[in-house]
């Protein structure tokens, strides 16, 4: 789940790795751009057809629609490691907004429907990842744990 994206590619790209990885791409509101933007579809290539995309109008919707769901958010302020969670095929991996003009929602990546807070090493003296190199580590870590079920 990708909490308010702001940069079109890096949504594109996200479409792309869930069409490969058999994973629901859930977008929470507001959207930094149309759906239609170019960026986004040059990023995502032919796989929007492939991957399936929830749309939320806010991140009630999202629990509400996914009640038995665990949501893991993905947040540098995090100490404990993604390794460190034993993933389940129904998990939300969520991850925080891009730069730009949404404050940082902490209140929901730390908020009582979070069941874990998770983070990925970087050297200190560097802010932040790609949200979807993010997003992918984080899949793919949880996939493998699932021995690639659906995969080949």
């Amino acid at each position: 789940c990708y909490y308010s994206p702001r940069i079109p590619g890096n949504t594109g790209s996200a479409i792309r790795l869930c069409a490969v990885t058999g994973t629901i791409l859930h977008l929470m509101e507001p959207l930094g751009f149309n759906l239609r933007d170019t960026k986004l579809r040059r990023a995502g290539l032919d796989y929007h057809d492939m991957a399936h995309v929830v749309l939320h109008p806010d991140f009630d919707n999202l629990v509400q629609s996914m009640p038995n769901s665990r949501i893991i958010a993905f947040t540098a302020h995090a100490t404990k490691l993604y390794t460190e969670i034993e993933y389940k095929p129904t998990d939300i991996l969520l991850f925080g907004p891009e730069p730009g003009d949404i404050p940082d929602p902490m209140d929901i990546m730390a908020g009582p429907h979070v069941a874990e807070q998770v983070r990925l090493p970087m050297r200190p003296s560097l802010r932040s990842l790609n949200l979807t190199n993010c997003a992918s580590i984080a899949i793919y870590e949880a996939w493998r744990q699932l021995n690639f079920i659906g995969g080949k």
